[in-house]
């Protein structure tokens, strides 16, 4: 990379906010991705729960409807998902002929891995009479089982696409489909799992932080248990939540998400003040952070796309049955 080359790489990551660009050893890193993403016809797509590096120097950022929604029109040859296993997996079911690459296998996510295929499939089969509505946070093979998929950002849109006599089963997270039910009117029945990044969250420390806090508004994702989602002022997806603290009037929030968001909201409204809900254990954050999506890292990201490997693959079979609730999630979305 030459002089010229160098210069316009660190002014586009500047632009979006990346301000430690010349410091060692990241500057290499982020110069040398640069250069891999031109020559292998590449794109980096990463998740609001990102590193803040990893999201600065990505191509796309968003939540998980709108990277499904990005991967399904890239152009690109190799799609690298700085996110978690799930997320790679449905790239690849959509782009079958592309390279999908996931900086870390390890990255997986503890909702997926709380709906077993095998348990999920007998349980299906006690509700014959129940369509199958599955959030977009499990396995390919959860979906293969499934009706339609949706996100977190258009779940009571897809719910309400069914008629209202139409029993239904939603999996693989409790705590959104009760809060579905809720908005919806339906009796959903529900899968027994959960996030344990939004089961983190303390009650007691989030009242004691707003008493401190007066004038926050709290804010909380629909993954988040029910005694949180009581206290907060605005429920919303990952977007939805990122959208409303731009568009408020308030100035400050007490935001109950995974943490990593908050780069992106500080970048928004610069002027406001974004305080992490605060969670049950202590570390040195307070906050709530998943340990999945902090696996990858810009060393790992280069090193993927350098070696393009790890690829994520998925069985032809299984790509056909999952690629259709998919499929039939967008066209609604």
């Amino acid at each position: 990379m030459n002089t010229k080359q160098l210069d316009i790489a660190k002014a586009q990551v500047k632009e979006k906010g990346f301000l430690d660009i010349s410091a060692p050893p990241n500057r290499l890193l982020v110069e040398e991705i640069y250069k891999l993403k031109k020559e292998k016809n590449a794109v980096i797509l990463a998740h609001y729960y990102q590193e803040d590096i990893i999201q600065d120097i990505a191509d796309f950022v968003g939540d998980s409807l709108a990277l499904a929604q990005e991967a399904a029109k890239t152009e690109a040859a190799i799609i690298v998902f700085a996110g978690v296993h799930f997320m790679a997996e449905t790239a690849k079911i959509l782009n079958p002929t592309k390279k999908v690459l996931l900086p870390d296998l390890k990255a997986g996510c503890s909702l997926a891995d709380s709906c077993p295929p095998a348990d999920f499939k007998k349980f299906i089969a006690m509700h014959p009479d129940h369509k199958v509505v599955t959030y977009i946070n499990c396995s390919a093979a959860i979906k293969a089982l499934s009706d339609i998929v949706c996100t977190s950002s258009n779940a009571i849109k897809i719910i309400n696409s069914f008629p209202k006599s139409q029993k239904l089963i939603f999996a693989p997270d409790k705590n959104l489909g009760e809060y579905i039910n809720e908005q919806s009117g339906r009796n959903m029945l529900l899968w027994d799992g959960a996030c344990m990044v939004h089961e983190a969250f303390s009650i007691e420390k989030l009242i004691d932080l707003y008493l401190k806090n007066p004038d926050a508004m709290i804010i909380a994702h629909p993954e988040s248990p029910k005694h949180i989602l009581k206290v907060a002022t605005y429920i919303g997806s990952t977007s939805g939540l990122l959208n409303h603290v731009k568009e408020s009037e308030k100035q400050k929030f007490i935001v109950a998400t995974e943490a990593g968001i908050l780069h992106e909201m500080q970048q928004q409204v610069p002027y406001k003040i974004l305080i992490p809900a605060p969670i049950k254990e202590d570390n040195t954050c307070a906050c709530s952070e998943c340990h999945y999506m902090k696996l990858n890292s810009l060393k790992k990201l280069y090193l993927c796309l350098k070696h393009e490997t790890p690829a994520i693959e998925v069985d032809a079979e299984l790509r056909e049955k999952a690629l259709l609730p998919i499929t039939r999630m967008l066209e609604l979305s």
